[in-house]
């Protein structure tokens, strides 16, 4: 269970940082848009973290290892 609630909580925080993204499209003020931003890069900052923690190492080393060898 917990390995599932881990894997959603890393979905969610790529799928957050997708929002991130189509926020300029959207008609809303610009400090509401940074208010979004702000609200939405620290929650899916807490979501990967949560993940991470969720996972454990193997996980994050697999990650790690994705990010590193498109360098």
């Amino acid at each position: 269970m917990k390995k599932l609630i881990g894997y959603v909580f890393l979905v969610l925080s790529f799928l957050v940082w997708a929002v991130i993204a189509t926020l300029p499209f959207m008609d809303i003020s610009a400090s509401e848009m940074a208010t979004a931003t702000t609200v939405l890069v620290i929650s899916g900052e807490v979501l990967f973290l949560l993940a991470i923690a969720l996972l454990g190492k193997e996980a994050w080393l697999k990650i790690k290892a994705i990010f590193i060898s498109k360098q």
